[in-house]
């Protein structure tokens, strides 16, 4: 406001005169705060109505401006171009054109009050004041009492009415209308929806006219009502859809949180039983490298006790050899000792001599074998110790077994632990989708509450419209049956229509009722799929039993001897191989659950599809609201034009009523 005083000092200053204090004190004014400037009674200058006139067409700060009783001359108001209260100016032709102007330029005035002026004397003034009015769709309140408007003043500003989309108020008073005049008038409330409020008194219109403009300012009133009424009914659906989005996008968004929790879950799991898998896997690679080191060992004892027997194999070969070249020599020796004795006595000296030396040399051979007994001996020593080296590797391969075993029992107990976890998991998992489940259930039951409260509403609409209908008849005149049968059809029509909406209410609230159904049915497959899950991880059970069972049959099994440790280390390595393979087919289970999971997240994916195609209907609902809004104006208008029809027939073919009286 302080600039708005600033500029008019300006302008004042520039057109060489100084600004009048009573208008810088108005200005300062709590009005002019608020959007008013009062400057009635004030004797205003030529400087500060071309001041005014140059601020107040654009963006100025006023709704209302009061300029009565100012002693304003054509001149004044010409330079003002502004005139929201102008009354008893006496504005004729150039005030009419500033007026007209003033419209058509200002986009901020709301109420323009003209009256003791005398606009309506010429044609052509009051013609561009009319083309003002039409092209401006700001102003609400037009007061142009006691301006000398005759019946064509009156058509110019029907046919500006008829274009015109913002006017509330129109006061005409005390002018000269007449018949024409308030015929035109009348017909230009056909177009014109928003006028509420039309003031002829004192214009010489018949009694019949002016009811005719009541009922049409009635029916105007009526329209806008409604048409009010309907946009908060649309204004309630369009938040109502929002809400419902807002929702749906929060629960997607719950959802994909969920999701992504199970996959983050999912992959966790899967990175531990990969982890445990692959320690597993070292583990039976360890035991695996340690059989192959012991069946080397193995080997190379096996080859060594080979090589020993070689050798025993070869003394004994060795002894018989000695022993059977020394039973030769002796069958030899004796042969001879007979030919000697026979061959003679003299030869007796020479063969005691042979003795001696046989002797000898038996002595040399029996130092031999014993020196051979001493070598078989310590050949057996060795063996011996061999031997004993064999049961000390079987007794430690026994305890790394066991050890093996024991660490084997330790994997499976926290393989255990691992299942009971991921079991516990699976359980809260399944409780909060039940929940879940629950909450968009009970979000269900609250929109079917919610619908059947707008058929409540629709059901009092009905009846407030059927009230309306009967009030209309009892108001109605004889000579208008058709018009009444007309409206009962359109009653009809109406209710077979609220009927339709009714029922598509109820097949929206029995597809909402299906929804819950379904998504009881998706959480009694999960429960099973849980129940399933439960039953897999009690077989993993009792197999890791029953490998626990083979494991202690095995044990008890175990023999001291060389051949069956090798046919016990056989079946540890086909255990092993077993337990490969059974790893595998955790693996396996593993892929099944990742599949199962996979398919319930396609299961939500549907679900979520399901949710956007009830969205999708509730719009084409909202759609079809809207076309039963626009169906209603258009029956609202029809009616207007029959009882208007109607009416006119009526006024033709009856006498004109008495003139109203000037006040």
């Amino acid at each position: 406001m302080e600039q708005f005083g600033q500029e008019y000092a300006r302008l004042c200053a520039a057109a060489g005169a100084a600004p009048q204090e009573a208008v810088l004190q108005r200005l300062r004014e709590p009005d002019a705060a608020r959007g008013r400037l009062d400057l009635a009674a004030q004797s205003l200058s030529l400087q500060t109505c071309s001041a005014l006139g140059r601020l107040l067409p654009g963006a100025a700060p006023f709704a209302a401006l009061a300029l009565g009783d100012c002693g304003l001359s054509e001149e004044g108001a010409l330079r003002g171009h502004l005139g929201l209260l102008f009354q008893g100016n006496n504005l004729r032709t150039m005030g009419a054109e500033a007026l007209g102007k003033l419209l058509m330029q200002n986009k901020s005035i709301r109420s323009l009050t003209l009256e003791w002026n005398s606009l309506g004397m010429w044609e052509e003034g009051f013609s561009f004041f009319c083309q003002g009015l039409r092209a401006n769709n700001f102003l609400q309140h037009l007061d142009l009492r006691n301006n000398q408007i005759n019946h064509q003043g009156a058509g110019e500003l029907a046919m500006a009415l008829a274009q015109n989309s913002s006017l509330q108020e129109l006061d005409l008073r005390w002018n000269n209308v007449g018949l024409l005049g308030g015929r035109s008038l009348l017909n230009c409330l056909h177009s014109n929806k928003t006028l509420k409020r039309l003031e002829l008194a004192g214009n010489n219109v018949p009694g019949d006219i002016l009811k005719a403009v009541e009922q049409a300012l009635d029916h105007n009133q009526d329209r806008e009502a409604i048409l009010s009424e309907a946009q908060n009914r649309v204004n309630i659906l369009n938040k109502e859809v929002l809400s419902l989005k807002d929702e749906k996008n929060k629960q997607f968004m719950d959802f994909v949180d969920t999701v992504d929790k199970q996959k983050e879950e999912r992959a966790r799991s899967e990175k531990m039983s990969a982890a445990r898998v692959s320690q597993l896997q070292e583990a039976l690679d360890e035991q695996y490298s340690i059989m192959n080191s012991l069946k080397t060992k193995l080997q190379m004892t096996e080859a060594a006790l080979a090589l020993s027997e070689q050798k025993v194999r070869n003394l004994g070969e060795l002894l018989n050899a000695m022993k059977q070249e020394q039973n030769s020599v002796a069958e030899c020796h004796f042969k001879e000792l007979q030919q000697q004795k026979q061959e003679g006595a003299d030869r007796e000296g020479r063969l005691l001599h042979d003795l001696s030396a046989a002797s000898e040399k038996n002595l040399l051979l029996r130092s031999q074998v014993d020196e051979l007994e001493r070598k078989c001996k310590f050949q057996q020593d060795q063996l011996f110790q061999v031997k004993q080296d064999l049961t000390n590797t079987t007794a430690e391969l026994k305890l790394r077994a066991v050890e093996a075993e024991e660490r084997l029992e330790m994997e499976k107990k926290r393989f255990k632990q691992s299942l009971e976890d991921m079991e516990s998991l699976r359980v809260k998992e399944v409780d909060r989708v039940t929940q879940h489940m629950e909450a968009s259930e009970r979000s269900l039951h609250n929109r079917i509450q919610r619908l059947e409260a707008i058929r409540i509403s629709l059901e009092e609409e009905l009846s407030q419209v059927k009230a309306a209908a009967l009030t209309e008849r009892g108001r109605a005149e004889e000579e208008l049956i058709k018009v009444r049968s007309q409206a009962r059809l359109e009653e009809q029509q109406r209710l077979e229509h609220l009927e339709e909406k009714l029922r598509l209410m109820t097949e929206s609230r029995d597809e909402a009722q299906n929804c819950c159904l379904k998504q009881k049915e998706m959480v009694a497959e999960a429960q099973a799929k849980a129940k399933q899950l439960s039953l897999c991880a009690d077989g993993l059970r009792r197999r890791l039993d029953e490998l626990q069972q083979d494991l202690d049959s095995k044990e008890e099994e175990k023999v001291t001897e060389l051949n069956k440790v090798k046919v016990e280390l056989q079946e540890k390595i086909g255990h092993l191989e077993a337990e490969r393979t059974a790893q595998s087919g955790l693996r396996e289970k593993i892929a099944a659950l990742e599949r199962q999971l996979k398919a319930l997240s396609s299961n939500h994916r549907e679900a979520l599809l399901d949710k956007e195609g009830e969205i999708s209907l509730l719009l084409e609902k909202l759609r079809m609201k809207e076309a039963e809004i626009s169906r209603m104006r258009e029956e609202e208008a029809q009616r207007a034009s029959f009882l208007q029809n109607a009416i006119m027939a009526y006024v033709q073919g009856s006498p004109l009523g008495t003139h109203g009286s000037r006040k």
